[in-house]
């Protein structure tokens, strides 16, 4: 089976820091994957919370995930501090692609690279919505992954 190989941007306007915490460990002693796709959802939030969105209202749109790619590069353990950096990439009609580098701050470690990729939705009509243009503005007309 061919690996996925997922490429980020060179520059991410956000980043946040969150421990690992015991409860994130799984029974090989590491950070378990659902325990990373909920501190990328955590780091997504706050990454929103900055432009006095939510998940729920950007400019009056809420979002949905479509899909979600984690690509593990080294483990992390219970303490070590995580530095989760976030970027909007690949723009279409009705979504785009958050992207994630995860490092251990201490010694600059590549965890995790990651991509979730959303739909601007709805949910009062359980309907896609298109990517609303005052969001899409935030970031430069060439967004992509390098």
């Amino acid at each position: 089976m061919a690996r996925i190989k997922l490429d980020l941007p060179e520059q991410f306007p956000f980043s946040t820091e969150l421990r690992v915490r015991i409860t994130d460990v799984n029974y090989g002693g590491h950070m378990g994957n659902d325990a990373l796709l909920g501190l990328l959802h955590e780091a997504r939030v706050r990454f929103l919370t900055q432009y006095g969105f939510s998940e729920l209202n950007i400019c009056g749109a809420g979002i949905i995930m479509a899909d979600s790619v984690i690509v593990y590069k080294s483990e992390a353990f219970p303490g070590e501090q995580l530095v989760l950096a976030v970027a909007v990439t690949d723009f279409n009609r009705y979504g785009c692609d958050f992207v994630y580098r995860v490092t251990e701050k201490t010694s600059g470690r590549e965890v995790a690279r990651a991509k979730t990729g959303i739909v601007f939705f709805d949910y009062q009509q359980r309907a896609v919505q298109k990517v609303p243009q005052p969001f899409r503005d935030l970031f430069p007309p060439d967004v992509v992954a390098a």
